[in-house]
Order: structure tokens, then C-alpha cells, then sequence
């Protein structure tokens, strides 16, 4: 899917009932601050694959992708009252 700018793009993914993964392709590291900080998923890949994730880190989503109580995976699976964003970044040297 493409959208007409970053903002349209943020909204696009917020508006569906699921927040399990997204990922931004970009060099502009502002764009992937703004995507990360503004998207509505539980884990965020930023040059990366969506797929796959490391088994040390929290896994679970928000919305309708999630038991809403806990995140799988890692220390965190006991936070069960607060939202954990796992970020992904690839760089290019």
C-alpha cells in the first residue's frame, strides 16, 4: 500500500484493528522517530523485515492483536501493565 506522505501513512496503519507488527522503509531517521513513536503496533521494524523476531525481546501486539494483558517472550512477559515497543533499526553505513 502507499500513502501520500508519512502522516497518511501513520494513519493508515492505525486504522485497522490490529497492531502486531509494522515497518517503515527510510533513510530519514526523523521519519522512522516519527513512525515508531506514532504507529499503533507492538513491535516496529525500521529497514528490516517484519517478519522474525529475536526470542529475548517481548512479542505481542495491541488492539486486536493482543490478550491486552501480557507480552510473550522475555522478561517482560510479566509486565502486564504497561505497553512495550520493540524497535528493529537496519542502517546503511
Amino acid at each position: 500500500m502507499r500513502a501520500a506522505d508519512l502522516d497518511a501513512a501513520i494513519d493508515f496503519a492505525n486504522d485497522i484493528p490490529f497492531g502486531l507488527s509494522a515497518g517503515i522503509v527510510t533513510d530519514d531517521m526523523r521519519s522512522a522517530r516519527r513512525f515508531i513513536d506514532g504507529v499503533q503496533a507492538g513491535i516496529v521494524k525500521v529497514n528490516r523485515p517484519t517478519s522474525g523476531v529475536d526470542p529475548n525481546v517481548p512479542f505481542g501486539g495491541i488492539k486486536e492483536s493482543s490478550t491486552s494483558t501480557y507480552r510473550e517472550q522475555g522478561i517482560a512477559a510479566g509486565d502486564f501493565y504497561t505497553w512495550t515497543k520493540s524497535v528493529y533499526l537496519g542502517l546503511d553505513d
